[in-house]
């Protein structure tokens, strides 16, 4: 670890009353560590703060956790990096284990606060029913396990940070990054850590419906782009059987009576059939095309990893 360069990456927007500790904690956790503070737009002292505190500070003019995290890791370059919020919700004492496990050869290690003390410390119901119905949905798709998809308190390797894509600009960002990693079977670790909530005169930049509904369009773009055979695939079956059905009826009545006396339905019923099978076509080209991008993400990512290794030995 001594010989390894990490890089504390502490996101922030209007976090004076909390910022300066939290620098101090991650200081005195990692000692080798350099602290960067980007600051989105403050109109506080967050800068100021930090900075005194030892902590390089960087401005980001696009508002937005998910422009922050792409200029960070756009930015600065090291062998590992920890990034967690700047309202002291996150123990810095944790950090050194996760370094660990990435410095062991994990591609992200994810700080888990609901197998601890989340529940307990969080006050807002719909955070705790949103964490859970995030985590459902995308293990269910996955097929995977993961405690904690939505946590702000991550450690990453350096070719995750470098070929990771970061497309969105809000809190759904750290959805965005687990999702990215199952489908691109990264070598991912959970630490459960404690979590508390913010100290008193700290106000939560959290939208919890506006976010909420990001968040879950995140999800559904992702599905849609990740897995798009289960997605226009299970689409194209149900409108198909549909079809089918209306189709069966107007057959049933012909078998009947002779008489095909509803024109319209069974038109309609076959449009749907053939929209069905479409949609079913669709999903096959997509998922090819999406397994054709895992193929090219998982080429480039080798190729960066051994340029790297080639710098580093020269």
């Amino acid at each position: 670890m001594k010989s390894s360069s990490i890089a504390i990456l502490l996101p922030c927007y209007n976090e004076e009353i909390t910022i300066g500790k939290v620098v101090r904690d991650f200081r005195a956790a990692l000692p080798q560590a350099v602290v960067y503070v980007y600051d989105n737009n403050s109109t506080d002292c967050t800068a100021k703060i930090a900075e005194k505190e030892g902590a390089i500070v960087r401005k980001e003019p696009r508002q937005g956790k998910g422009n922050v995290i792409r200029s960070m890791f756009e930015d600065i370059d090291a062998d590992v990096y920890v990034m967690a919020d700047g309202d002291d919700t996150y123990p810095a004492n944790a950090a050194r284990d996760m370094v660990g496990k990435i410095l062991e050869g994990y591609d992200m290690v994810i700080g888990d606060r609901l197998s601890s003390t989340y529940f307990e410390e969080n006050k807002r119901p719909f955070h705790n029913f949103g964490n859970r119905l995030v985590r459902s949905s995308i293990n269910a798709i996955f097929h995977t396990h993961i405690t904690d998809i939505m946590t702000g308190y991550r450690a990453f390797s350096l070719t995750f940070a470098k070929t990771y894509p970061v497309l969105s600009r809000g809190f759904e960002v750290e959805t965005e990054m687990t999702i990215h990693s199952l489908n691109n079977n990264l070598k991912l670790d959970e630490m459960p850590v404690q979590y508390r909530d913010r100290p008193k005169g700290s106000i939560s930049k959290l939208d919890t419906f506006g976010d909420g509904i990001k968040v879950l369009s995140t999800i559904f773009r992702m599905i849609r782009e990740y897995k798009p055979l289960p997605f226009f695939g299970g689409l194209g079956v149900v409108t198909a059987l549909l079809g089918l059905g209306f189709t069966s009826s107007v057959a049933w009545d012909y078998w009947r009576t002779g008489i095909v006396a509803r024109f319209p339905t069974l038109i309609g019923a076959v449009m749907l059939v053939i929209a069905g099978l479409l949609c079913i076509s669709t999903g096959i080209i997509l998922d090819v095309i999406a397994r054709n991008d895992r193929k090219k993400f998982i080429i480039e990512a080798n190729y960066f990893a051994v340029a790297h290794r080639q710098n580093r030995s020269i």
